[in-house]
């Protein structure tokens, strides 16, 4: 039952980032992987505050942020704008995705906690 929950997020996670990836202009700067990393923070934190049901827990920590956000894209990206010259932009990609995640979940423990 839990791989199937974890599974079901998963997938429609994964499917909500790439939709937001085609709907966010990426050409000049990750915004779409900024925006799925802040989501994905908002949401985990809601429901790690908010919820106390495991399998819910499950479906929505582990299946869905777990797909929807993206450290391993956030990744690349940050090292593709720093091989392009573009050190500035690498480290505001980098700043910005830990301070806007941060205070994502921050926002969503004084909303909810």
């Amino acid at each position: 039952m839990e791989v199937l929950l974890i599974s079901i997020g998963g997938a429609v996670g994964a499917v909500l980032r790439y939709m937001v990836g085609q709907l966010i202009d990426n050409t000049s700067f990750p915004w779409a992987t900024l925006v799925v990393n802040a989501l994905g923070s908002f949401i985990l934190g809601s429901v790690i505050f908010g919820v106390s049901d495991s399998d819910i827990l499950l479906l929505v920590s582990v299946g869905f942020c777990g797909a929807f956000t993206t450290f391993s894209s956030f990744s690349f990206q940050t090292v593709s704008l720093w091989e392009q010259g573009e050190q500035r932009a690498a480290f505001l990609n980098a700043l910005g995705n830990l301070t806007v995640s941060l205070l994502a979940f921050g926002a969503a423990w004084l909303l909810i906690a």
